[in-house]
């Protein structure tokens, strides 16, 4: 999402702040606004009315209104009409941004019960059990499974064992990916809970556990470089066979003994 698209979410987002002044209506306002975006993708002659540059701010907004006043909260209203009055660079980023903006209320409804290192640290956690069983990631993927049985699947495996935030994320990107991985999906997730407290994610990748003042450390050296708070997410890899690897977003830092003797290889091989 770019240019005005991008613009158009920050303005509901910052709308966001103010509303969700409780646990309560952050939780309420996620939920709503969920089902706002699946609306959205199912009605795609709605979705194009509703981000038809053309139009006029206020029919959309009527029309927005219509919909929703009594169905969901005044809060989820007002942000879907004011979602709907900025400008879109394609219909889709309409449907996208309300997606997004209801995992930041599940972000903030975490937050606000103190919570956000748990949300975080769960989703992380799944995302690794994701990976080392194909079986239930062929499950959560399948598009020809009912979401019912996937949202049951979730329920008996994080019943209880995770944050309710993570629980009600992790089942969104299961169900309603929207385009994305199941992974892209979880990573977009953490990212949002990251930048709630303006912080980074860094996943490090090690051989051997780091003790706590290495970790302080390493995630001070970050702070750094990158001008924001640092959280480390730490993955223990065999593989890597000393030193470690650190990706920050897009950006790869590789500092593992396995590397260098990878480009020794190289190097003797031409």
């Amino acid at each position: 999402m770019k240019g005005a698209s991008r613009a158009s979410l920050a303005q509901a987002s910052d709308q966001l702040a103010t509303l969700a002044t409780t646990k309560a209506v952050a939780d309420k306002v996620g939920t709503e606004l969920f089902s706002v975006a699946a609306l959205l993708d199912h009605q795609h002659g709605l979705r194009r009315a509703l981000s038809d540059p053309s139009r006029e701010a206020a029919a959309k907004t009527g029309l927005a209104h219509t919909l929703l006043d009594g169905k969901v909260s005044a809060e989820t209203v007002e942000l879907t009409a004011t979602l709907v009055s900025g400008r879109w660079s394609a219909s889709r980023d309409l449907a996208d941004a309300a997606e997004e903006l209801g995992a930041e209320a599940v972000v903030i409804s975490a937050d606000r019960s103190r919570k956000l290192d748990d949300l975080e640290d769960d989703i992380f956690r799944f995302g690794r059990v994701v990976d080392a069983n194909p079986d239930l990631r062929a499950a959560l993927t399948n598009p020809f499974l009912p979401d019912e049985r996937k949202q049951a699947l979730i329920g008996g495996l994080l019943d209880g064992k995770v944050t309710p935030e993570a629980q009600q994320l992790i089942t969104q990107a299961a169900v309603a990916p929207r385009g994305r991985s199941l992974e892209t999906a979880l990573e977009d997730y953490a990212k949002l809970a990251a930048k709630r407290r303006e912080r980074l994610v860094a996943v490090v990748r090690c051989a051997t556990a780091l003790t706590q003042q290495q970790q302080d450390r390493l995630s001070a050296a970050l702070a750094a470089i990158y001008g924001h708070d640092v959280i480390l997410n730490i993955v223990l890899e065999p593989q890597v066979i000393g030193g470690l690897s650190i990706q920050v977003g897009d950006e790869f830092i590789d500092a593992s003994v396995a590397s260098r003797l990878a480009a020794v290889r190289r190097k003797l091989a031409g």
